[in-house]
């Protein structure tokens, strides 16, 4: 067999070393050693071979935007609300396209190649949503764009947002959004989640709501949701997103909404980024965090996976489309610092998180999409530590981005003439990991 590329000698997530052979879009073969030629081939020796990397929790119509028309001075997720209400009425289709396609370029470079965004339906005008629809278009040959109408100021709070969101469905968003916790009163928010998964159901669609992004423990949509999911058969059709209240909730009460959610297969997309830079803003000391129970929900078998959220807007002025920053973070607030758990953090912004968007044309097996990633590091916990250069990011078999090997010089006498930080554990350090 012939193959258009070849990946050579990489080291897969599970530490295989092998040859990964490409013919057109499609993985053809992955083995130990492909004694083949192909038109292209790439030397990953010693380097790790990832699957793409995954946002599946993003706002794209507000990325880039820092600054516009000034800054959230207090920090607040409520302030930032009020921003981008302020903002909202200066976008511009060619604005908001430019800033996303800009962003996109950046997480290419990231090996981001499928990401899930949140657009606002709250502006009359769906100027957003156009926007982000020609983008999704022009991205679709090397990103997986997909996107959610998200009735950014509540959907019956808003005048207008109940008929915009139908509105942008019928235009060809993917998901049903919606932020329960947002309305006027708490009737409000869970009627909301039960009119909003009905709307799914009936047209076929999947479902990712903000839900309970607060500190108050006593927001418990995500009850609402589990039931709903069960109620109307969306099973492994439906995501909650943020959960930050559940930090704050009483233990008794979560040691029951944890089997609920379980048992109903809805996903859970925590942001440790935004959750622990917006949460806790009323507190003095002690000051919650605000993510979410991530290890708990995993020792109940719930699928979560680590979201980006924002990058540069109203609600965070940071970000670099790196989603190993976001894991990284991920592991510290939840202490998930066990190698199976590093590890698994890893694979969190990776397969766990195509799960969630139900990508399962990606991964690292044969007949999948050839979408991967080769970066600077020996396994998945050393990329968490060095967050490395994405050395080659392949997108549909075809090479979109490469890098060259970063090392930085030395001069010191008796020292290294070149120093790059990746390290290899002693074989007394890889036996208590392996005890461990």
């Amino acid at each position: 067999m012939d193959f258009d590329l070849i990946v050579r000698g990489g080291t897969l997530p599970d530490g295989r070393i092998a040859d990964i052979g490409i013919i057109g879009e499609t993985i053809a073969a992955i083995e130990p050693e492909l004694s083949v030629t192909a038109g292209t081939a790439i030397d990953a020796h010693g380097d790790l071979i990832s699957p793409p990397f995954v946002d599946p929790h993003f706002h794209m119509d507000a990325t880039l935007s820092l600054g516009i028309p000034r800054i959230n001075v207090s920090g607040t997720l409520l302030e930032g609300i009020s921003l981008w209400g302020e903002l909202k009425p200066l976008l511009t289709h060619e604005a908001v396209r430019d800033r996303a396609l800009a962003y996109c370029d950046w997480a290419v470079s990231m090996g981001l190649l499928a990401i899930r965004s949140h657009v606002d339906v709250c502006d009359t005008r769906l100027l957003a949503v156009e926007a982000l629809l020609d983008v999704k278009k022009t991205v679709a040959p090397y990103i997986d764009l997909q996107l959610v109408a998200f009735p950014q100021d509540g959907f019956y709070r808003s005048p207008t947002a109940r008929d915009n969101t139908i509105r942008a469905l019928d235009m060809g968003v993917d998901i049903v959004g919606g932020i329960p916790h947002f309305e006027r009163t708490v009737a409000d928010g869970t009627r909301s989640v039960t009119e909003l998964c009905e709307i799914a159901a009936e047209r076929g669609l999947m479902v990712d709501l903000h839900c309970d992004e607060t500190d108050d423990p006593l927001s418990r949509h995500i009850e609402q949701l589990a039931y709903e999911t069960q109620r109307l058969g969306l099973q492994g059709r439906v995501a909650g997103s943020h959960l930050t209240s559940m930090h704050s909730m009483d233990n008794y009460y979560v040691s029951k909404l944890l089997p609920l959610i379980a048992e109903a297969g809805v996903s859970a997309i925590p942001n440790p980024l935004i959750n622990i830079m917006l949460q806790g803003r009323h507190d003095t000391f002690p000051r919650r965090r605000g993510l979410t129970r991530v290890k708990e929900m995993l020792a109940h078998g719930i699928r979560v996976g680590w979201g980006q959220d924002c990058v540069l807007d109203p609600w965070y002025s940071l970000g670099t489309a790196d989603m190993l920053d976001v894991a990284f973070m991920g592991l510290h607030v939840a202490q998930m610092s066990s190698p199976a758990d590093m590890a698994r953090c890893f694979d969190m912004v990776t397969n766990v998180n195509a799960a969630i968007m139900g990508l399962d044309h990606l991964g690292l097996a044969v007949g999948k999409r050839a979408s991967l990633v080769v970066l600077d590091a020996g396994d998945p916990v050393e990329a968490l530590r060095l967050r490395p250069e994405r050395l080659c990011v392949i997108a549909r078999g075809k090479v979109v981005a490469e890098r060259a090997r970063q090392e930085t010089r030395l001069s010191i006498a008796g020292r290294p003439a070149t120093v790059n930080r990746r390290h290899r554990p002693s074989q007394n350090s890889i036996a208590q990991i392996d005890r461990s």
